[in-house]
C-alpha cells in the first residue's frame, strides 16, 4: 500500500475513532517505532483539534435544523416570548396608573 493510501486510510480511521482507541493505536506506531514521540503528540493534537472543528460544525447543523423546524411549524421562540411577557406587564403597569 502506498504512503498515500496508508496516510489516507490512518486519517479516515482516526477521524471515526474515539479517544482511547487514537491513543491505543498511537501507543502501538511508537512501540513498533513507525511513529516517534513527537509525532505521536503532533498527531494526538491534530486528531483533538479536528474533533473540536467537527463538533462544532454539528452543533451548528443541530442548530440550523431546529430554526428550519421552529419557522415551519410557526412557533414562539423564547426570546419571542419574554418580549410578549414584557410587553404585558407594560401594558398592566400603565393600566393600574
Amino acid at each position: 500500500m502506498s504512503i498515500l493510501k496508508k496516510g489516507l486510510a490512518f486519517g479516515l480511521g482516526l477521524a471515526l475513532a474515539s479517544k482511547e482507541q487514537v491513543e491505543k493505536l498511537i501507543d502501538e506506531l511508537v512501540k513498533k517505532g513507525e511513529l516517534s514521540l513527537e509525532e505521536s503528540k503532533d498527531v494526538i493534537d491534530l486528531w483533538k483539534q479536528q474533533t473540536e472543528e467537527r463538533k462544532a460544525e454539528l452543533q451548528r447543523i443541530v442548530r440550523e435544523q431546529i430554526k428550519q423546524v421552529i419557522d415551519k411549524f410557526d412557533l414562539v421562540t423564547k426570546d419571542e416570548l419574554q418580549q410578549l411577557e414584557q410587553r404585558i406587564r407594560r401594558l398592566e403597569e400603565k393600566e393600574d396608573q
